[in-house]
């Protein structure tokens, strides 16, 4: 069976985009796995299904597949290039476009410029949100924000913010992120035992009050050059800490998003969506040599 498809990267985040509107598409964790595998597959960091959508104000169902498999909840960066593979593919000229994601609805707009806007929804800080236990866990008051004191396996302690836009994430602030402990505590956090869905661990350097640099360990899928969603916690965080003061720069190992947030509302972020090559190619034979190339 042939599947069309997108390679695209938002900032660096990459991606293998399919249209399940006009082709049958049966997303499996396998098929998953091996489209994105970067040896015996396409390679990338998630893959994105369009779909026809359930909710009766959306115009495109969108699913999120990590490298690992595993069916996540949203993707900023993807959400960008879900809107340049929809223009592009003439599956819609509308603009802005409303999605349906696993959490709801997000509103998303292409501009002149060939950046995208994507609304991320509203944010929760509670750490029921992020699926966190907190039993026998301390915790310290730091401004507006709840900072949570976690101990690693390694020895190593640290101190998290907790934001949910959609997907989990856990922030810290580190002094520089090009020797921050990323290997090393990023997998730490992000199956840590108290995280009962596993979560994205993101490593922020504050620059100025408008600037930050961002490293982010994500959930089944290791570090990658960008995350949008993790881009937007890492600005709350900073928000509510009173160290940062929107509109905010992130920049990412793979380029650079704009955030802007009032406090209260929904968060804005704007960056590329950028496709690198489309083609086709034969599942079935795809999953075979992935089974036989990771057995070896």
């Amino acid at each position: 069976m042939n599947w069309s498809f997108s390679k695209m990267h938002g900032a660096g985040n990459d991606f293998v985009v399919l249209d399940g509107v006009r082709q049958s598409i049966e997303m499996t964790p396998e098929r998953a796995r091996a489209l994105a595998h970067r040896q015996f597959g396409i390679g990338a960091d998630q893959i994105l299904l369009v779909e026809t959508p359930s909710h009766p104000e959306a115009d495109f169902k969108y699913r999120i597949f990590n490298a690992d498999g595993s069916e996540v909840e949203h993707c900023g960066n993807g959400a960008r290039c879900f809107v340049r593979f929809v223009h592009e593919q003439k599956l819609s000229s509308r603009n802005p476009l409303k999605a349906e994601i696993a959490t709801g609805l997000i509103t998303l707009e292409e501009a002149d410029d060939a950046t995208v806007t994507v609304n991320m929804g509203q944010t929760r800080f509670d750490p029921e949100a992020v699926a966190f236990d907190t039993t026998d866990l301390a915790s310290a008051q730091d401004h507006d924000d709840t900072l949570w004191s976690l101990p690693l396996a390694n020895g190593d302690t640290v101190s998290l913010s907790l934001v949910a836009i959609s997907n989990p994430h856990a922030v810290q602030i580190v002094d520089d992120v090009a020797t921050a402990p990323v290997a090393v505590q990023g997998p730490l956090i992000e199956s840590h035992p108290r995280f009962a869905q596993r979560i994205n661990a993101g490593f922020m350097q504050i620059l100025d009050p408008h600037t930050i640099k961002l490293r982010v360990y994500e959930r089944g899928a290791g570090e990658t050059l960008a995350c949008g969603t993790g881009a937007c916690a890492a600005v709350v965080a900073g928000i509510r800490r009173g160290r940062l003061q929107s509109p905010v720069t992130v920049h990412t190992r793979g380029g650079q998003l704009a955030i802007a947030w009032d406090g209260h509302g929904q968060i804005a972020m704007r960056g590329p969506a950028v496709t690198v090559f489309s083609s086709e190619i034969n599942i079935d034979r795809l999953v075979a040599q992935y089974r036989a190339g990771t057995a070896l």
